[in-house]
């Protein structure tokens, strides 16, 4: 069965057997486009190449955003006008302790995560089953810093996620090793201190006494014993869930920009010039017409 869920992945078409996972790879893209998953995402340090800026990814992006020179009038237009009737927001801090409350953001932190979506890109190939994250940024050395610290991020959350139930079971199977010792513990003192007490005894009843308490104390000797079994087995389900992640290729400062393309900037601008010499050309020829 593997050899041919292998033979049919190389043609694109993946018959696997059915993961025990609810997260499995295929998925990591609508999971990069969670508000949970993104908000985790906002208190990561990022710097950018020149050092001039070293803060969080959401101070980031909330205040040094460079404009676009040639819309900037308008930037500031819609900016004016927001600020006519801008009323102050406070943002609701999450659960324990943290930053953000992904059930509830203000609006700018809204706005932000949507930014995010568009930057943080997630793809999964079915013929080879490799997860590739991609970041797209103003700046390269943020760009790289990201990337980096969302397959850390990434292998936590999946992480925690597989090993959760195991880790629920070991704390429990802890708690009743610990409880069960302290019984046996209990159990052995007081035999103990009767069988001290009755050494000079020789009555029937106490000999039953003595011999009650001993099959007490066994008892709770062995529920002791097969906690401490069980919590080991806990523990090494705890290493069984744990993924191993293999990166193939790590992240890098860019050297080129992604974008705009230079060519298509040049061949718009000639175009732009082109029109504005025609129309200056055509309208000083109406003029010496008319």
């Amino acid at each position: 069965m593997g050899n041919l869920a292998s033979l049919a992945s190389s043609f694109g078409v993946n018959i696997g057997g059915a993961s025990s996972d609810a997260i499995y790879p295929q998925l990591y893209p609508d999971l990069f486009k969670s508000t949970n998953f993104l908000v985790g995402l906002l208190d990561i340090k990022v710097e950018t190449k020149d050092k001039s800026i070293n803060t969080d990814y959401y101070t980031y992006l909330k205040d040094h955003q460079k404009q676009n020179i040639l819309f900037l009038p308008l930037y500031k237009l819609i900016d004016g006008i927001r600020s006519l009737s801008k009323k102050e927001e406070v943002e609701i801090s999450g659960k324990d302790g943290k930053r953000f409350d992904p059930f509830q953001l203000s609006k700018k932190t809204d706005e932000i995560v949507a930014q995010m979506r568009q930057n943080i890109k997630c793809t999964y190939s079915r013929t080879t089953d490799v997860v590739t994250i991609k970041v797209t940024d103003q700046d390269p050395m943020v760009c790289a810093l990201l990337a980096d610290s969302i397959k850390e991020h990434l292998q936590v959350f999946i992480t925690d996620y597989r090993t959760k139930k195991a880790r629920v079971d070991y704390e429990h199977y802890k708690k009743l090793a610990v409880d069960a010792k302290a019984a046996y513990e209990r159990a052995r003192n007081i035999y103990a201190s009767f069988s001290d007490a009755s050494t000079s005894v020789a009555l029937k009843s106490v000999e039953l006494k003595m011999e009650s308490m001993e099959n007490e104390m066994q008892a709770k000797y062995n529920i002791y014993i097969a906690m401490n079994t069980r919590l080991e087995a806990a523990m090494a389900k705890v290493q069984e869930r744990t993924p191993v992640f293999t990166e193939l290729k790590n992240a890098t400062v860019p050297t080129k920009p992604a974008g705009p393309k230079r060519m298509f900037f040049v061949a718009a601008m000639l175009f732009l010039a082109t029109i504005g010499t025609t129309i200056h050309i055509f309208r000083s020829q109406l003029k010496k017409w008319f």
